[in-house]
């Protein structure tokens, strides 16, 4: 089965801890730590269907997908990156 490498990048953000152009890179299961930011738990159970379709070979939401905690809205967009 192909296993992408994707990443989640921030379009917008009301929360403290993300600025817009933060990325987060997965490499197959696994977030790369040396190349990402920081990854909060709410937000990777919003964007995680999304990075495991485009790891998988599936699809990708054009549309950002918003993490959905509180008043601290979250932005991101999913890209495959080969």
């Amino acid at each position: 089965m192909e296993d992408h490498k994707v990443k989640a990048v921030v379009l917008e953000s009301g929360c403290p801890r993300y600025r817009p152009g933060d990325e987060i890179y997965f490499e197959g299961a696994f977030v790369d730590k040396e190349k990402s930011g920081e990854l909060c738990m709410v937000a990777l159970n919003a964007i995680y269907p999304f990075v495991y379709a485009a790891r998988r070979g599936g699809s990708v939401k054009e549309g950002p997908i918003q993490c959905p905690d509180c008043g601290e809205c979250v932005k991101f967009r999913i890209q495959r990156l080969d």
